[in-house]
């Protein structure tokens, strides 16, 4: 990464509201989606991780919700656009299999649109097969078991 960023959940209600509009922003905005917030009945039991800059301005967005006891699942991953393959993504999943680990995971588990498929992959995932996402654009499901 070229610029210093920090990784942490959003703390105030200001971060919290920047938080879920750069989610819409990176992920819905570019398919020219409704600005319908993009939550689930999760939402209050994941863990939610931003990386920010150091002028505060949101660069990416991670969610992380176990599924058991031991797989964990990552949604609503996204980096800013014109800051993609300088690392951000590669930290943010980093931070969240850390996370996962602390909470007893030993598999994580993600839903990747065919264009981010090729990053997960060289993360570690494999592709277990298709999934079809609430937006209707391809996705596949991927797996890594986690040390």
């Amino acid at each position: 990464m070229k610029e210093s960023y920090k990784i942490r959940s959003p703390l105030t209600k200001e971060e919290w509201q920047n938080y879920d509009s750069f989610r819409w922003d990176v992920l819905r905005k570019p398919l020219k989606l409704s600005h319908i917030p993009l939550k689930d009945n999760l939402e209050d039991i994941s863990l939610h991780l931003m990386g920010i800059d150091n002028k505060n301005n949101i660069v990416s967005c991670g969610r992380l919700h176990m599924n058991s006891s031991t797989e964990a699942q990552i949604r609503y991953m996204g980096v800013s656009s014109e800051l993609r393959r300088q690392g951000i993504g590669k930290a943010m999943i980093n931070e969240l299999e850390s996370k996962a680990l602390l909470q007893g995971a030993k598999k994580m588990v993600l839903n990747a649109r065919s264009e981010a498929i090729s990053f997960y992959a060289s993360l570690g995932y494999l592709e277990t097969g298709p999934y079809e996402s609430d937006i209707k654009i391809p996705h596949s499901s991927m797996e890594k078991y986690l040390d």
